[in-house]
């Protein structure tokens, strides 16, 4: 042979498509959304996000070069998405010394004690929100309204976010269909007139962000789809049991931090499986355990601590469902 054969290590395959350029295409996605927060809260979201994103940016730059003494890796879009993710999990008006709070524990400890990018066992952006919900349980459910942020829609958006109503006033045994004429119709919630977080408020922007997504293959539908439709099918067994004393589907669905969790955090590459089995597997998970809090838990809201738990078993879920190796043999029958 004339040519010498050159060996070298992966990867052999290369594409365009880099962390990078994935990393600016969410926070693209999630413009709508966050358009809709300024709609909705004002500059309460504005301040709210601008806080949350530079101060990721911050720690992350302090920690590499001070604590770490490691490469610079802010420019690369992890910490600003996860600046974004935190804020849009924030009620808007939440002091700033806790989105600083919240942000040094995302970065700090979801991330860097990890290692950085790619080595993060749980999803930053909920790790500072739920120690943020833990910690201020008040503050982190004290939803303002569109009246105190001085907004036009300063009638339809109420003090406390759908699933909090039902949540109470099934505890003080009321029905749901009392507590239905409480609630926003389901087209102001799927426009994004209810109370939440500032990141959760339209479905329908969130689903113009996760619709672009699979448009630009960032991510598949499989951990997507599987949250809603699972959420769905449990929720409408319990709703058609006893439609007194469960919401419907549609709620749980369009409310709370479903769609946010299902496109934009159950997806992180990082932390979700490798595998399309895997994927299915752990939305599933996620889904369960999400509709078992908000249905019998304490916290009307299960999303957050569905994604952190199901997690943990992502390196579980990887070793029983590994992708095929290259060159591996198939078992075939040849007529």
């Amino acid at each position: 042979m004339s040519q010498p054969i050159i060996i070298s290590a992966s990867p052999h395959v290369h594409s365009a498509k880099t962390s990078k350029k994935v990393m600016y295409d969410v926070v693209i996605a999630l413009i709508p959304a966050f358009l809709v927060s300024l709609y909705v809260f004002g500059i309460s979201a504005l301040i709210l996000t601008a806080v949350a994103v530079a101060s990721c940016l911050l720690f992350e730059y302090l920690i590499q070069k001070y604590l770490l003494k490691s490469e610079i890796t802010i420019g690369d879009g992890s910490a600003l998405i996860t600046g974004i993710l935190l804020a849009f999990n924030l009620p808007a008006g939440l002091p700033i010394w806790m989105i600083l709070v919240g942000s040094l524990v995302a970065i700090g400890i979801g991330k860097m004690s990890f290692g950085g990018l790619g080595f993060n066992i749980f999803n930053p952006a909920l790790v500072g929100r739920v120690f943020l919900l833990v910690s201020f349980p008040v503050q982190m459910t004290m939803w303002p309204t569109a009246v105190e942020n001085n907004t036009s829609i300063a009638d339809a958006v109420t003090g406390a976010t759908p699933l909090g109503l039902i949540k109470e006033g099934l505890m003080f045994g009321d029905t749901m269909t009392n507590i239905s004429a409480n609630l926003p119709s389901t087209m102001e919630m799927f426009l994004g007139i209810s109370g939440g977080s500032i990141g959760e408020m339209s479905a329908l922007a969130l689903l113009l962000g996760g619709i672009y997504l699979l448009a630009r293959k960032v991510i598949t539908w499989h951990i997507p789809v599987t949250i809603i439709v699972t959420m769905a099918v449990m929720t409408g067994i319990f709703w058609v049991i006893d439609p007194e004393s469960y919401a419907s589907p549609l709620i749980h669905i369009l409310s709370g931090g479903a769609i946010l969790g299902a496109f934009y955090m159950a997806t992180d590459m990082v932390t979700s499986p490798m595998t399309r089995k895997g994927m299915l597997i752990f939305a599933v998970g996620i889904a369960v355990i999400t509709v078992v809090i908000r249905l019998f838990g304490a916290y009307p809201e299960g999303v957050s601590f569905a994604i952190l738990i199901i997690n943990a078993f992502v390196p579980l879920i990887n070793t029983y469902f590994k992708p095929r190796r290259f060159g591996s043999k198939i078992k075939s029958k040849i007529v």
